[in-house]
């Protein structure tokens, strides 16, 4: 007989700090609690770097999903950007290395530009 198993996903459910402010934990939880205490269970880290997002960047629904379904790190097109700035693979970029050609070769100007904030 094959072994089986579950993933379940419950956005919004999280492990808290188990303090009075954690709404989970101050709740009763019977069948959660019979769950945890039954059958084998794993704690998921699911902002940041470990999904591929700029360190200590909070996570959500979207990318715990892109992450869990692919079983490894997708990295966000922010982080993309910062590495391929860092390692410099940016300047063989085929899209940046041809729009800086032609207005090398044209006479053009470029502004090469992007959105600045702390989110991701």
């Amino acid at each position: 007989m094959a072994k089986k198993a579950l993933l379940m996903i419950l956005d919004g459910w999280g492990i808290g700090n188990h303090t009075k402010s954690d709404v989970i934990f101050s709740t009763p939880t019977p069948y959660w609690d019979y769950l945890l205490n039954t059958y084998p269970h794993s704690q998921l880290q699911a902002s940041g770097e470990n999904v591929g997002l700029p360190d200590g960047q909070m996570g959500n629904s979207e990318v715990g999903h892109l992450n869990i379904g692919a079983g490894r790190v997708l990295y966000q097109d922010l982080v993309k950007i910062n590495k391929a700035c860092a390692d410099k693979s940016i300047l063989e970029n085929p899209e940046i290395v041809s729009a800086f050609t032609y207005a090398r070769d044209n006479g053009k100007a470029i502004h090469f530009m992007g959105l600045t904030s702390n989110g991701g």
